[in-house]
């Protein structure tokens, strides 16, 4: 599903992000940027001991949540891995929406930064740390069609979702944004 948001694209694909031909790509890292399972033990099993090493040595003391930070991106096609943590699920009352959209916001300017022209996030916070899918989409979805609509650097920003629940959940939230 591709959909037009100012002069850039937002897609969703459902697949793995490790293989994705972009400059940049999102991992849903934890607080300590130490590795873990899912989409961030999928990328650092992809891109190799160096990106470890490099976020080890950059970033002694992690990553606050609702941020992010760079580092290259190792063995993958992608030029840069933007680290980003997003929060906890603790019922919606403790600033989830808000850091879960700064999370966003703060890769989305990384990438202006370093000059990417595209980007692919994962559906962050959606895992282990339980976030609704389809509250995260509603989230993730408008901060970055809202980001597209307001510079033209960015060309495509793909969410590659890894199972066919959480594409739905996207792609019934992006159907509304078209109406």
């Amino acid at each position: 599903m591709i959909v037009q948001f100012g002069s850039a694209r937002i897609e969703l694909v459902l697949g793995d992000i490790t293989t994705q031909r972009v400059d940049a790509i999102v991992n849903a890292a934890n607080a300590m940027l130490a590795g873990g399972g899912g989409v961030d033990g999928a990328i650092h099993d992809a891109s190799g001991p160096e990106v470890m090493n490099e976020l080890k040595r950059r970033y002694p003391d992690g990553c606050p949540t609702g941020s992010a930070v760079g580092t290259s991106a190792g063995n993958l096609r992608a030029k840069y891995i933007f680290h980003a943590v997003g929060p906890i699920w603790r019922g919606g009352g403790n600033q989830e929406k808000d850091l879960l959209e700064s999370a966003y916001q703060t890769c989305l300017s990384l990438g202006e930064k370093l000059q990417c022209r595209s980007l692919a996030f994962p559906s962050i916070s959606t895992g282990v740390y339980g976030y609704p899918v389809d509250l995260a989409a509603e989230t993730a979805l408008r901060t970055v069609a809202t980001r597209l609509e307001a510079t033209s650097q960015l060309e495509l920003v793909k969410f590659v979702l890894f199972d066919q629940g959480t594409f739905g959940g996207y792609a019934r939230v992006l159907e509304t944004m078209l109406v």
